[in-house]
C-alpha cells in the first residue's frame, strides 16, 4: 500500500552510514522530515539529487526539517558515498526494501530501477507530500523547500 497525505508513517529501525540505529521514535516528535528514496550510491542521478539536498542542507535546517536519505546499499557503501561528497545528512541503510515497501515506493522502468520518492512528514509523523519523479532528481529538492515553506507559514 503506497504511503498518501495524510497517513501517518510506519514504524521502522534501520541503520545508517556510521553504523547507528536509527528509528521512527528517533525522529518524529523532533522535526520536520524529508525523507527520500533514492535508487543506487554513486549513481549519476543519485549524486546529482544528494549533491542538490547536500547544497540545500542549510535552507533545510533553517526550515526545520531532517533530510534523509534512503537506499537498499549497505551502510558502508553509504559512508563512502557520503564522505566522498561531503554529505551532512543521514543516509539510512534499507538493505532488505522493507522500509521501501512500508512507504509503497514501487519500482521505475518496468521494475528495473528501485523508485525515486521523496516524503515530506511533519513532526508527528503524518505525510504531507509525497513526489515521485524517476528522471528529475533535482526536482526533488525543490518540491520539498517548497512544501518546507508553506508549512512554516502556517
Amino acid at each position: 500500500m503506497e504511503l498518501k497525505v495524510g497517513d501517518k508513517i510506519p514504524s521502522f529501525s534501520l541503520k545508517d552510514q556510521k553504523g547507528n540505529t536509527i528509528s521512527k521514535e528517533d525522529l518524529v516528535g523532533v522535526s520536520n522530515l524529508v525523507l527520500y528514496f533514492y535508487p543506487k550510491d554513486d549513481k549519476p542521478g543519485c549524486t546529482k539529487e544528494a549533491c542538490a539536498f547536500r547544497d540545500e542542507f542549510e535552507v533545510f535546517t533553517d526550515l526545520g526539517a531532517k533530510v534523509i536519505g534512503v537506499s537498499a546499499d549497505s551502510p558502508q557503501s553509504h559512508a563512502k558515498f557520503a564522505e566522498k561528497y561531503r554529505l551532512p545528512f543521514t543516509l539510512l541503510s534499507d538493505e532488505d526494501n522493507s522500509l521501501r515497501k512500508s512507504f509503497g515506493v514501487k519500482g521505475n522502468l518496468l521494475g528495473l530501477l528501485p523508485g525515486r520518492v521523496t516524503f515530506i512528514v511533519d513532526k508527528f509523523g503524518i505525510v504531507k507530500h509525497v513526489f515521485d519523479s524517476q528522471f528529475n532528481a533535482t526536482q526533488h529538492v525543490k518540491e520539498a523547500k517548497d512544501v518546507l515553506l508553506s508549512l512554516s507559514e502556517r
